[in-house]
C-alpha cells in the first residue's frame, strides 16, 4: 500500500521534469555561443594587441630616447592592459554586460581595502613612477644615499636594485629614493675630485703647490680643462693643508679609484724627492717628577715559638 503512494507521489514529478531541463537549443544558445564568442575575442583582442599596441609603445619610447628600463616595464604595462581590455570586450561580445558591471563593482571594493592595507606598497609603486618621469638617475649610474653606494641594475614600480663596490646586491623601496636626498656624482660629463695634502710649515707653499699641479698634469685620466687647481684650506696642529681640485671625464666609466691613487701617490714620492715634508699628528710630553719623602725599609722579627 505504502509503496504504491510513493510511487503516486513521484510520478507526476518525473513528468514535469523534461519540463524544468533545457533544451538542447537552449543551452546551444545561452552556453555554447556565449562560451565560443568569448573566447574566440579573449584571443583574437589579446593577438591583436600584443602585436600593434606593445611594439608601438616600445617605438615610440625608442624616439624619445628612453632608457632600456622605462621602454621594459612600459612594454609591460602595456601588455597587462591589453589582457584587461580583451577580458572587458570580450564578456561584452559574449552578452556578458552585467558580469562587467559587478565585476567593476567588486573591483573597486577590493582597490579600496587593498589600498588601507598596503598604504607602503602603493607609496613605493607611486614614487617608482615618479623616479621613471623624472629621471634623477639611470641603470648604470653611481648613486649614494646614506649607506647605500652604488651602482643601479635595475628600476621597478616597487624597488630598485644596486650593485655595490664589494659586488654586492641591495633592494631598496622606491619610497625612500624618491623622498630622501639621493647623490648623483656620474649625472654630468665631468667629475670633480678633491684631496688634501698636508706640508710642514717651515715648507714654501708655493714650491708644493707647483708640484701638485705638475703631477696632476702628469697623471692620465685627469682633465687639463677644466685645470686643476690648489687652496690653503687648513693650518692644523702639525701641517698645512693644500687641497688639490682635479677633474675627470666621462664618470659613467671612469675609474675613480685608480686616478685618484696614482695621483697621490705620484705626488708623495714627488714630495719626498724633493725634501717637501708631509708631518703626520704628534705629541711631546715634557716634564719631570719628583719623589719626596726618605724611603725606610723595617723589618719585623716574628719571635720565635718557645
Amino acid at each position: 500500500m505504502s509503496t504504491q503512494i510513493a510511487s503516486g507521489a513521484v510520478e507526476p514529478v518525473l513528468l514535469q521534469l523534461p519540463g524544468w531541463l533545457p533544451d538542447s537549443q537552449t543551452v546551444v544558445a545561452d552556453f555554447v555561443i556565449p562560451a565560443a564568442l568569448f573566447v574566440v575575442t579573449l584571443i583574437a583582442v589579446s593577438l591583436v594587441g600584443r602585436a600593434v599596441l606593445v611594439p608601438l609603445v616600445g617605438r615610440v619610447l625608442d624616439r624619445r630616447g628612453h632608457d632600456a628600463t622605462v621602454k621594459s616595464l612600459a612594454e609591460s604595462v602595456a601588455g597587462a592592459t591589453v589582457w584587461l581590455l580583451a577580458v572587458a570586450v570580450a564578456f561584452t561580445v559574449a552578452g556578458f554586460g552585467e558580469v562587467i558591471a559587478a565585476f567593476g563593482v567588486f573591483a573597486g571594493a577590493v582597490a579600496l581595502a587593498v589600498g588601507f592595507a598596503a598604504q607602503d606598497l602603493l607609496g613605493n609603486f607611486v614614487a617608482g613612477i615618479f623616479i621613471l618621469k623624472d629621471r634623477p638617475f639611470e641603470v648604470g649610474d653611481w648613486i649614494e644615499q646614506g649607506d647605500v653606494v652604488g651602482r643601479v641594475e635595475d628600476v621597478d614600480l616597487r624597488v630598485t636594485r644596486i650593485r655595490t663596490f664589494d659586488n654586492e646586491r641591495i633592494t631598496v623601496p622606491n619610497g625612500g629614493l624618491a623622498n630622501n636626498p639621493l647623490k648623483n656624482p656620474v649625472a654630468y660629463d665631468t667629475l670633480r675630485q678633491t684631496f688634501v695634502f698636508g706640508i710642514g710649515y717651515d715648507d714654501d707653499i708655493d714650491h708644493a703647490t707647483e708640484v701638485i699641479l705638475d703631477e696632476a698634469a702628469r697623471t692620465e685620466g685627469i682633465l687639463d680643462d677644466p685645470e686643476p687647481s690648489v687652496r690653503v684650506v687648513e693650518l692644523a696642529d702639525s701641517y698645512v693643508g693644500l687641497q688639490a681640485r682635479f677633474w675627470i671625464a666621462d664618470p659613467g666609466r671612469a675609474d675613480f679609484a685608480r686616478i685618484r691613487s696614482d695621483f697621490v701617490q705620484a705626488v708623495k714620492e714627488r714630495c719626498d724627492a724633493e725634501a717637501i715634508e708631509m708631518p703626520y699628528p704628534f705629541r711631546e710630553l715634557t716634564g719631570s717628577v719628583e719623589i719626596g719623602g726618605d724611603l725606610d725599609a723595617s723589618r719585623t722579627e716574628t719571635p720565635a715559638d718557645d
